[in-house]
Parts: structure tokens; C-alpha cells; sequence
């Protein structure tokens, strides 16, 4: 099964990279920034880049079937490694003949690692050069994650990508303790492609780590290119670390990292952080953010963020955006959404499809504006739109570092004036639509 071909004329690609489960087919390449649009071809899906994949925790994403994930046109949906190996575990999904099939969908399929959950969301977590070692939270007893276990656990789901097992740090950390994860990290890498069983049948991308330190930064993305993987993940990142770190410590592992090969940002999910990762070279991303924030009764339009639980909109019919084509703005009124949002499972759900059919449209958006080679111009009008006059200044930077100047006035006058605000405040009343 092939996406929807949005590459017209371009028949040929630019590059091309063939592992025993993975092609990837760079099609086009932004002449002004490290953007690029191709074709990742996985065992159960071809894959459009830069693609944005939602996060299905459990298998599932909250009130979402896979037939309605099919037609809001998502290429690949992540599962959650502990998550499943609790529940319904390895044995049940082997016995299903894997989550594709557990779960009726056709499509790609991406898992973590699993080390994640075990740092950041468990009591007692301790890190050892074996593997992790935390508390069960059901029954309090001591239990250990190696990199071996991850990749059996993933093996039995059966997803198209796996991630490796990693040494996982805060962002804000500093000091012996980054370079002791970013070089474990490498060890367990190494660990994990010898016990990776179906390597004709999945992928396995490690992850770059190194914190914020150019040169462990540096050091692990070389590292892992002597390993010749499928793709590459940039991890260690979005945990809090100010945006102008955070886009730094992109770029420079995009740098590094092959041209032929996909390069994921892991855990981002914010529409200007997915204009911005693209143009610094960036192919996939995910994020919870998108459906955990509709379950809040926040719907994603192009200018920011609209709260529907506002009583401004209590008896407001218009669409949540009328430009918006997905089947909440079709049939239902920002009033309607207003009275159902959080109280009622029924609001949650028609948030949560507009929302991905959000990130779905900005992301194809992306794509088209690379194949024409108007990827610059795009930027400016997205930002434009976003943000109004005052952008924030760690995206002038970024852009500024690949040739987008915000600052310098484009044929219709307009120019950005950089904030030191890393995240936007309010939605950009000004071009809110109506």
C-alpha cells in the first residue's frame, strides 16, 4: 500500500539509501535550507517526509479508530514499548501475529525503546551499565530493562521501526554524567543490533545523545553513522532546555548525520517547531502533544492554540477553522465543541481528529512547499500568520543559520521583530480565523 503521490514529475530521486526493511528516496531538496521531501518505504507502508506521527500509547490513540487514522491520511503511528510489554504483553501480540494485526492497522508502526518511561514516569529508576532497573508499579518489585529485553519486547510487536534502548538524561543536565549516558548509549546500541532477530523484517534507529555539549553532541552522531543504520533518531531533547539550545543541538546532528538516510526528532510536535526542525534538515517527528492538548478542549489552528472551553465561543457556528477539511469542521460548530469539550468523551474525540488532521495538513503543506521549491516563502507566510510582527527570537536564529532571514522585509513589506519569549503566549488574535 502506497501513500497518495504528491511528488508529480519528479520520478527520479536525488538520493537513495536500501537497508533489508527501510528504502528511502529523497525526491527533492529545498535550494535555501537542509529541507528535503522523499519516500521512506517501510514493510507495511511507504512513508511521505517530513511526516508528523501521532502517539498511540497502548496501540491506540484515545476515541481514534485505525479506519479514521486512515482517512485523516497518518502514515505511521507510535506505540509505547513498556506500555504494550505490560499490556497485553509479548506472548498475546506474538499470538496475534503482532500490533499491525492486534490492532487492524495497515500502516507503519513505530515503537520507543521503552527506557523513557522508565526514567522519567517510575519510582527507584537506576541506571546500570546491565540495563535499567526500576519498580514494577503494580506489584513494587524490582525489575530490570537491558537493551536485549527492549529489542525482544519490540520484536513481538512487530513495528516497522524500533528504537534503541538508550541511557536516558534530562536535557538540563551537565557535567561527567552526559558523557557517561551518550557512551553507554553507544554500548547499548551495539547490544541491541546483536540481539535485533528480524532485521529483513524491521528497522532499528538509534539515537543521538550527548545533551547540549557540541563536541559528546558530535562525538555520538559519528559514532552512530559508523553503524550504518536504516535511520537515525536526535534524542536528549525537548526536556525543558531553552529553544535556542534546542535548535542548535538539531542542526549540528543533521550535519552529521547521513543525507540518504531519515533522521527523526524525537517528542516534537508544535507546528513551529516542525516548520522550523524541516528546514534544519529534519524528516520525522512525533509528539503526544496534539491529542493530550484536544482532551483539554484546545483545537490547533495556523495561528496558535483556540480554547474552546471559552466562553467566547458559547455561541459561536462557525467551524473551528474553515479552511479545515476534516469531518469536526465539516459538521460541527465551535459552540457545539464549546459544550462538549471535557465534559464529554463525544468532544474530546471530535477535538482530537481535528487536531491530527491539523498536523497532517501542515505537514503535507511542508512537503508540496519543498517539491515547488518555495520552502522559504512558505516559512515566512507560516510565521507570519503564527506570530504576527514579533517572532521568537530563537526561531529568527534558526532560520537566519539556513538562510531565512525574518528580519529583512519580503516583497509584501513584511518582517519580524525578534522576542526573547521562547513559546508563544496567545494565539495571534489578529489572523484568527473566523
Amino acid at each position: 500500500m502506497t501513500a497518495t503521490n504528491e511528488f508529480g514529475h519528479l520520478d527520479t530521486p536525488l538520493e537513495v539509501s536500501n537497508s533489508p526493511a527501510l528504502k528511502f528516496e529523497v525526491f527533492a531538496k529545498c535550494s535555501t535550507t537542509k529541507a528535503r521531501a522523499s519516500k521512506m518505504h517501510l514493510p507495511h507502508y511507504t512513508a511521505h517526509t517530513p511526516i508528523f506521527m501521532p502517539v498511540g500509547t497502548m496501540g491506540s490513540i484515545k476515541g481514534i479508530t485505525t479506519k479514521q487514522l486512515e482517512a485523516l491520511d497518518c502514515h505511521i503511528i507510535l506505540g509505547n514499548t513498556y506500555h504494550l510489554g505490560s499490556r497485553p504483553g509479548p506472548e498475546l501480540l506474538e499470538k496475534a501475529g503482532g500490533l499491525h494485526k492486534f490492532m487492524a492497522w495497515n500502516r507503519g508502526l513505530l515503537t520507543d525503546s521503552g527506557g523513557f518511561q522508565m526514567v522519567s514516569l517510575l519510582k527507584l529508576a537506576n541506571i546500570t551499565e546491565e540495563g535499567v532497573e526500576f519498580e514494577n508499579p503494580h506489584d513494587g518489585q524490582k525489575m530490570m530493562l537491558t537493551p536485549e529485553m527492549s529489542i525482544g519486547l519490540q520484536n513481538a510487536i512487530g513495528a516497522d521501526i524500533m528504537m534503541q534502548l538508550d541511557d536516558v538524561v534530562s536535557s538540563l543536565t551537565t557535567g561527567p554524567r552526559v558523557e557517561e549516558a551518550m557512551w553507554r548509549s553507544v554500548r547499548w546500541l551495539d547490544r541491541s543490533i546483536k540481539a535485533h532477530k528480524r532485521p529483513t523484517e524491521q528497522n532499528l534507529f538509534p539515537i543521538v545523545q550527548g545533551g547540549l555539549d557540541i563536541d559528546l553532541r558530535t562525538k555520538s552522531a559519528q559514532e552512530l553513522v559508523k553503524r550504518d543504520s536504516p535511520g537515525y533518531a536526535i534524542g536528549g531533547l525537548s526536556g525543558g532546555e531553552a529553544k535556542g539550545s534546542f535548535w542548535r543541538m538539531v542542526s549540528l546532528s543533521t550535519d552529521i548525520l547521513p543525507t540518504n538516510k531519515p533522521r527523526y526528532c524525537m517528542g516534537v510536535g508544535y507546528a513551529e517547531d516542525l516548520v522550523v526542525c524541516s528546514a534544519l534538515g529534519v524528516d520525522m517527528y512525533d509528539c503526544v502533544f496534539p491529542t493530550r492538548t484536544a482532551r483539554f478542549g484546545n483545537a490547533l489552528v495556523r495561528t496558535g492554540s483556540m480554547s474552546l472551553k471559552q466562553g467566547r465561543y458559547s455561541a459561536d457556528f462557525e467551524p473551528i477553522d474553515k479552511d479545515c477539511d476534516c469531518s469536526t469542521c465539516a459538521n460541527y460548530t465551535r459552540a457545539y465543541l464549546h459544550t462538549t469539550a471535557t465534559k464529554e468523551t463525544t468532544g474530546c474525540h471530535l477535538i482530537t481528529i481535528h487536531n491530527i488532521a491539523f498536523q497532517m495538513r501542515l505537514m503535507l503543506d511542508i512537503r508540496k512547499a519543498i517539491v515547488e521549491d518555495r520552502y522559504p516563502a512558505f516559512i515566512r507566510e507560516f510565521m507570519r500568520t503564527r506570530f504576527g510582527k514579533t517572532v521568537p527570537m530563537w526561531i529568527v536564529d534558526a532560520l537566519k543559520s539556513v538562510n531565512v532571514d525574518l528580519t529583512v522585509p519580503d516583497s509584501s513589506g513584511y518582517m519580524a521583530e525578534p522576542v526573547a519569549d521562547d513559546f508563544q503566549k496567545v494565539p495571534n488574535a489578529w489572523a484568527e480565523p473566523n
